[in-house]
């Protein structure tokens, strides 16, 4: 009964402590379409512990004090990002502080188990603004250029100037929307998924989530190359439905490709040892 008590007494308080940076977590999951993948990553994680309930509970729960390092550590990193408004650290925090308590708790084999959930879990706190910026202008200016000389070796009279791609009848501006961080991220999550649903080897996981970065730059690519010779054909095919509906196709099919290219993979590298 006491332990149950004191877990309702640290429970209260972490929320307390969190609930904020929570729920700002949870209005830009909302409101933001770059960071709307991280709502799913909650439930997903839930499901993952779920699955591997066996495995971490057939290991014995034996509290280690050494535990209250990491629970320090994300008191520091929780501080710091509310001394400095950032947000990427105080929402990090929340989940080294998960795993600090169940290091503390429930010892470190617990916690060895629960390495993938802890992770994917961390999945759902969006880049720092910093590193978004720096990586979405590049991205841009990459994925109009190639989509450019494409465009031009299948005909279409077209030049690039910046992020800004001009046609005969009409323009087209690569936004930080269309740099292809969007895809990047989902698929990201997508290839540490797939790797976990598969039971894959570590090697045959890393392998997949590295190849993930440059097929979702690619299927970007595709989408911007696509958009603008269907907007030389057809401007109105370039805008509004048509241009949401081939952001979400681009994706059905990139997903289809880092399957097929998973299982590839990971029928090379073997199965876990």
């Amino acid at each position: 009964m006491l332990i149950w008590i004191g877990v309702a007494i640290a429970g209260g308080l972490i929320g307390l402590l969190f609930y904020d940076v929570l729920m700002d977590l949870a209005a830009e999951w909302w409101t933001q379409s770059e960071a709307s993948y991280g709502i799913l990553i909650p439930p997903f994680t839930f499901y993952v512990i779920y699955l591997q309930r066996r495995q971490i509970f057939s290991r014995a729960a034996l509290p280690d004090l050494r535990g209250l390092s990491l629970i320090g550590l994300a008191c520091c990193t929780f501080l710091t990002g509310r001394l400095s408004s950032e947000f990427f650290l105080t929402r990090v925090s929340f989940v080294v502080l998960l795993g600090g308590l169940v290091w503390t708790f429930w010892g470190v084999g617990r916690l060895r188990a629960m390495a993938f959930p802890l992770v994917l879990l961390s999945t759902m706190v969006p880049p720092p603004a910093l590193i978004y910026n720096a990586a979405a202008a590049p991205l841009q200016l990459f994925a109009s250029g190639v989509a450019t000389d494409l465009a031009q070796r299948v005909g279409v009279s077209i030049y690039r100037d910046g992020n800004i791609i001009h046609l005969a009848t009409t323009s087209l501006g690569v936004a930080e929307a269309c740099s292809g961080l969007r895809s990047l991220s989902a698929l990201m999550v997508a290839a540490l998924l797939l790797g976990f649903l598969e039971q894959a080897s570590f090697w045959g996981r890393v392998s997949v989530f590295i190849l993930s970065i440059p097929l979702a730059i690619a299927i970007n690519v595709f989408r911007v190359t696509g958009t603008a010779v269907l907007a030389d054909y057809r401007p109105e095919l370039a805008l509004g439905y048509y241009h949401s509906f081939s952001g979400w196709l681009v994706f059905v099919l990139g997903f289809g490709m880092l399957w097929l290219m998973a299982k590839a993979v990971f029928r090379f590298t073997g199965p876990p040892s």
